[in-house]
C-alpha cells in the first residue's frame, strides 16, 4: 500500500461522533478510515452535521461489508 493510499467516499455519517465510532470499528479490522467533517462550525470542536467517511480506494467494498456486518446495512446507505 502506497505512504499516502487514494481516499474513496465510503458512507456519511449523521454526525461527527458517529463518524468517529465507525471509524475506530474500522480501524480496529485494519482498515484506515479519515472523517471529512460536513461543515466548518463546530460546537466545543465536534460537529453535529453530517461527516463522511473515506477508505482507501481499494478497501471500500471490505470496509462497507464490515460495517453492513456490525451496524446493518440501513445504516450506511
Amino acid at each position: 500500500m502506497p505512504a499516502h493510499p487514494r481516499l474513496a467516499y465510503l458512507t456519511t455519517a449523521p454526525d461527527q461522533l458517529t463518524a468517529e465510532m465507525w471509524q475506530e470499528l474500522l480501524r480496529g479490522e485494519g482498515i484506515p478510515a479519515v472523517i471529512q467533517a460536513g461543515d466548518t462550525a463546530s460546537y466545543l470542536g465536534v460537529s453535529s452535521a453530517p461527516c463522511r467517511l473515506m477508505v482507501p480506494e481499494e478497501r471500500v467494498s471490505e470496509a462497507r461489508r464490515l460495517l453492513e456486518e456490525h451496524l446493518g446495512p440501513e445504516a450506511i446507505s
